[in-house]
């Protein structure tokens, strides 16, 4: 019997006809076929007919705070992610790439695949990209050719450089969040650490805050300052 997921990402008989490739229903269908549960051949299939509305590119990042942000740069640039047929699919881990990757390739949906990870991930997306067929022993060089990006040591960190931490400190500001933040640091854990960590820690300590700040970060950088995993990430405007 489906469950109520499969159930909701495979639609009824009386739903509206699709529009596009709807992006959240796809995304839905990807993390139910991805799990490799009972219902992920119908989850399989409603992925598969959507793709076919038009999706191009598939976009993996770790988490919800980096899909934030691409798709903030998105928008900074005046582009419709959904129009060009590109899908920012976060899989709630890096551990999960090898699976993803396969739904993308030759035996799965052929659509071009691209991705962003944090330097102490590197490893899982190379294991990943090279298990599906992406190539061998490949090298950081290697995985950027493929459309395949590090960052050094997280996107936060690439962000905070960007800024700088005035820059950051303003956008706390205008979040309304600086005063916890001076608060946060004179926490005795907190004292002695350097305010890039400090500024790193604060952003995941609530929940929603480092999607909220992945955002708000990208929009208050210069446009040529956008860290270069970031700037290379998506593909190339379609139309």
């Amino acid at each position: 019997m489906a469950t109520a997921e499969a159930r909701t990402v495979a639609g009824s008989g009386a739903a509206a006809p699709s529009v596009g490739w709807e992006p959240d229903r796809f995304r839905a269908a990807v993390g139910v076929w991805a799990a490799g549960a009972t219902d992920s051949g119908d989850a399989a299939a409603v992925a598969r007919e959507l793709a076919g509305n038009g999706l191009r590119t598939v976009v993996l990042v770790e988490g919800v705070s980096d899909r934030s942000a691409v798709e903030a740069l998105a928008e900074r640039r005046d582009r419709d992610l959904v129009d060009e047929g590109v899908c920012v699919l976060s899989m709630g881990g890096a551990m999960s790439v090898g699976r993803f990757l396969r739904l993308f390739g030759p035996d799965g949906l052929t659509v071009e695949v691209r991705g962003l990870c944090d330097e102490a991930e590197e490893g899982y997306f190379r294991r990943g990209l090279e298990q599906a067929g992406f190539g061998d022993a490949l090298t950081r060089d290697a995985m950027e050719a493929l459309g395949f990006h590090v960052c050094v040591a997280d996107l936060e960190d690439e962000l905070i450089r960007a800024l700088g931490t005035a820059g950051v400190e303003r956008v706390f500001a205008a979040e309304g969040d600086l005063e916890r933040f001076r608060l946060f640091q004179n926490q005795p854990a907190q004292r002695d650490r350097p305010i890039g960590r400090q500024l790193r820690r604060f952003m995941g300590t609530t929940s929603g805050r480092k999607a909220r700040y992945g955002a708000a970060l990208v929009h208050a950088l210069d446009p040529d300052r956008v860290p270069p995993p970031l700037d290379r990430l998506l593909p190339e405007r379609s139309r």
